[in-house]
C-alpha cells in the first residue's frame, strides 16, 4: 500500500469530470486501499480519486472524531463516520433544507469558507466489491458526500462559495479538512 501526492489548484486534473468505473479489477481494489491510507495520513475526512490525479469515480470517506480546525468552533469535535468507500456515486434525492457550513479541502490548501448544501441526501453507489448500495446520510456524511462527489464532477467547494469575501486563509499550524 502506498500514501499518495495530493494534487492541488489550478492543477487540471481536479476540473475534469471523472469517468464511471465498469468493473471492479485489482488495479482498481488496490487504489483504494491506497486512498484509505492516503485519506488516513491526513487530518481529514474524504479523498476523492481526482484528488490523486486518478480520473475515476471512487470516493472515500472517515472521521475518527478528530477535533475540527476551524478556528469558529475550535475545540469541537467532528462526529465519527466509519469508513464509506463508493464507486460510481450518484445522489439521487436530497432535502429542500440547507445548512450553511465551512468547508476545506487538501487540494484547496490552507483556504476555508462557508458552503450551502442540502442536510440529507440519498446516494446510490458501487460499494468496493461492486455490489450496488443506496445510503441516505444527514449531516457531516452528508455533507462530506456531496463535497467528495463534486470532485467527481470537477467542482470544488471555492467554487460554491457565493461571497468570495468569505474565504479564510488558515493561520501557520492550523490544518484544514478535505
Amino acid at each position: 500500500m502506498s500514501i499518495l501526492k495530493i494534487i492541488t489548484i489550478p492543477n487540471k486534473k481536479l476540473r475534469q469530470k471523472s469517468q464511471p468505473i465498469e468493473k471492479v479489477t485489482p488495479e482498481i481494489k488496490k487504489l483504494i486501499q491506497d486512498m484509505i491510507e492516503t485519506l488516513n495520513s491526513k487530518p481529514g475526512l474524504g479523498l476523492a480519486a481526482p484528488q490523486i490525479g486518478k480520473n475515476f469515480q471512487i470516493i472515500t470517506i472517515e472521521s475518527r472524531g478528530l477535533p475540527t480546525p476551524s478556528p469558529e468552533i475550535e475545540g469541537e469535535k467532528n462526529e465519527v463516520i466509519p469508513l464509506v468507500v463508493l464507486i460510481n456515486p450518484k445522489i439521487i434525492k436530497f432535502s429542500q433544507k440547507k445548512v450553511e457550513i465551512d468547508e476545506g479541502c487538501f487540494s484547496v490548501p490552507n483556504v476555508f469558507g462557508p458552503v450551502t448544501r442540502p442536510e440529507k441526501v440519498k446516494v446510490a453507489a458501487l460499494d468496493k466489491k461492486g455490489k450496488t448500495i443506496q445510503l441516505n446520510a444527514s449531516g457531516l456524511l452528508a455533507r462530506v458526500l456531496q463535497h467528495e462527489i463534486d470532485h467527481l464532477n470537477g467542482t470544488l467547494f471555492i467554487d460554491l462559495v457565493e461571497d468570495k469575501s468569505r474565504l479564510k486563509e488558515l493561520k501557520p499550524g492550523e490544518e484544514i479538512q478535505g
